[in-house]
């Protein structure tokens, strides 16, 4: 089971062999450290929006709902879908999604069992820098049977943020802070909407098989290291690496764009990080301690 800390999964409905999921693109404050709020675009109240979860041969409809004051649509970054549900109105047959209106984006699931995003491609400058994003994971039906078991399975999204008011150095106290989204100076990072030490940790048994799942939307890339464990590049941008191409590595560089997803036998019993390793990203508005783009795999037994 696919599991995005501190991000719930987007429920559907079944008719006529069809999935029915519901998005809306609306205004969201979202509490990435105690106490501390940005005011940020996103998905269904949440930043990164829910994750949606499919499987290959899947029929969906994902109607996507218009909340914010100006047009804005869904790209499926990744995904092989008709021209028309693409997403981008600027040069596609794709519509905007005017404020107040909704789409209905329908397409079959043709790509393989990977990780993949959505999100807007109106305005993206903006849009993109307030935080619509949100995780696309196309399932394998093959991970149910015991022999290709992966026992924990986590995805991990990274964003950066230009909180507007602190200053740099000093701790970021607790209040409601806008964005700037047209700067790349960044003071704030996070993993799945939250700054560490409000990170979820990613609990997992010894010998267990797990698998991270790494993407990024915004303008930073993220060299993500994971301590005490090799993993296996299992797929890049959501397709197969063929079992003898696999390298082993401990970190990995998640470009602007780019998923990733790894993988790893849980031999080494302890508490282990994982984090970004640009070391501004893993502070939270430059003070000190760890912060930002942090968060931990720790061993139940």
């Amino acid at each position: 089971m696919v599991v995005t800390p501190d991000i719930y999964s987007l429920k559907y409905t079944m008719s006529k062999g069809v999935k029915y999921f519901e998005l809306v693109a609306e205004p969201v404050n979202q509490e990435i450290l105690p106490g501390v709020f940005i005011k940020g675009w996103g998905y269904n109240g949440s930043i990164p929006g829910p994750t949606i979860k499919v499987y290959p041969g899947d029929y969906v409809n994902i109607r996507v709902y218009n909340h914010l004051p100006e047009a804005t649509s869904i790209h499926w970054h990744g995904l092989d879908v008709p021209n028309v549900m693409d997403g981008v109105p600027d040069v596609e047959p794709s519509p905007r999604i005017e404020p107040g209106h909704y789409f209905d984006y329908r397409f079959k699931v043709i790509n393989p069992p990977g990780t993949h995003m959505y999100h807007s491609h109106v305005n993206v400058v903006k849009q993109d820098m307030l935080g619509l994003l949100g995780g696309f994971v196309i399932l394998d039906p093959g991970d149910k049977e015991s022999h290709k078991c992966v026992d924990k399975d986590y995805l991990l999204l990274m964003q950066e943020w230009s909180l507007v008011g602190p200053k740099k150095g000093e701790k970021v106290k607790p209040g409601v802070y806008e964005l700037n989204p047209f700067t790349n100076e960044f003071n704030m990072f996070t993993i799945n909407g939250k700054s560490f030490p409000a990170v979820t940790p990613m609990p997992i048994n010894y010998g267990d098989i797990v698998r991270l799942r790494f993407g990024a939307i915004q303008i930073n890339h993220h060299p993500m290291h994971l301590h005490g464990h090799q993993f296996q590049v299992e797929k890049a941008d959501g397709n197969p690496i063929d079992p003898n191409n696999r390298i082993l590595k401990n970190t990995i560089l998640v470009a602007s764009g780019e998923t990733w997803d790894v993988l790893f036998k849980a031999d080494n019993p302890g508490t282990w990080p994982i984090h970004c390793h640009i070391s501004h990203h893993i502070a939270n508005n430059f003070t000190e301690g760890v912060g930002g783009m942090f968060s931990t795999l720790v061993y139940q037994s």
